[in-house]
């Protein structure tokens, strides 16, 4: 099987573990890099639109040059496309964001006037919103090179996700893991998605041996929130969902699906929040509740107002 990725140290790590579990079940694979516009680009990623990054990857789907693709899942759009089908959701790596900071500091300990770098909206929305009076610098690069500019100085400290640095095995860099009550990940952050042509019923049901039922559920609530929202990949909305247990009156145990989201001014000046709880088999449906309430507390005029 040809899998198609993108040629960064990120991406093609990723990718190599999806080849190496194929691998593991019996099914011969490769890697296949596929260059992309996004890649070739130094503007802002909230410029270009994070799809650039998976467009040209789907098109050599298309074309019949690889099998398979393997996304960072928040990088795709939400809009469905009926030459693919998401085959298959690993288990999903730690969603949330991580600071990199010079001298071991949490985001607490950083002064006014600090520089933080970030590529994402969303991101800078919420950094703003916490009012810690830090100068936000825009970050492109690889993960590495973004390392780099904490380590020279260039920048006090920067916000990824944690996940990208757990799969490059750099978590010691991290100096604080940022808890969803302090920023929210993206819709669909540290899970990858497996995308193959919708037609090739074969090699769904081999990739679908990949598949985690958990992952699934969460990410189709946050996605779905997102798509409700009619927002992009690189708005400012943050969203998590997680499978939990409760227990009932009588004692017995069972799953239910938490979805927390956010929709934040860009400037920082308002942030609204939501969140509900349903059952996994009505993931989607969570999702449009919760969007709906979001909705509700302003959250449309919010988003007009920033365009």
């Amino acid at each position: 099987m040809r899998i198609g990725t993108r040629g960064s140290l990120l991406a093609t790590t990723q990718a190599g573990t999806i080849r190496d579990a194929l691998i593991a079940l019996g099914h011969p694979a490769e890697l296949v890099i596929i260059s992309t516009s996004g890649d070739r680009s130094a503007a802002p990623v909230a410029e270009i639109g994070v799809g650039v990054f998976t467009a040209e990857l789907r098109t050599a789907i298309a074309d019949d040059r690889v099998d398979l693709a393997v996304h960072s899942f928040k990088d795709l759009p939400t809009a469905p496309d009926p030459r693919f089908v998401i085959a298959a959701i690993p288990p999903r790596a730690d969603a949330r964001d991580a600071l990199v900071a010079r001298d071991g500091l949490v985001l607490g300990e950083l002064p006014a006037g600090a520089t933080i770098g970030t590529s994402s909206v969303r991101r800078a929305a919420q950094l703003r919103a916490l009012g810690l009076g830090l100068e936000i610098r825009p970050l492109r690069g690889n993960l590495d090179s973004r390392l780099n500019r904490v380590g020279s100085g260039e920048l006090d400290a920067i916000v990824v996700a944690r996940a990208g640095l757990a799969r490059i095995g750099r978590l010691e860099a991290i100096t604080e893991t940022l808890e969803p009550v302090q920023m929210l990940p993206a819709p669909a952050q540290g899970a990858l998605a497996i995308e193959c042509r919708s037609g090739d019923a074969d090699l769904v049901a081999m990739l679908s041996e990949l598949d985690d039922a958990d992952t699934r559920v969460a990410v189709t609530a946050e996605r779905v929130l997102l798509a409700e929202l009619e927002a992009g990949c690189s708005a400012p909305v943050g969203a998590i969902a997680e499978v939990v247990e409760s227990i009932d009156e009588d004692g017995n145990v069972f799953d239910e699906l938490s979805l927390r989201a956010c929709v934040a001014a860009t400037d920082g000046s308002d942030v609204i929040r939501a969140s509900g709880i349903g059952t996994a088999d009505r993931a989607a449906e969570l999702g449009r509740s919760v969007a709906g309430e979001l909705f509700e507390l302003g959250a449309r005029e919010l988003m007009d107002s920033q365009r």
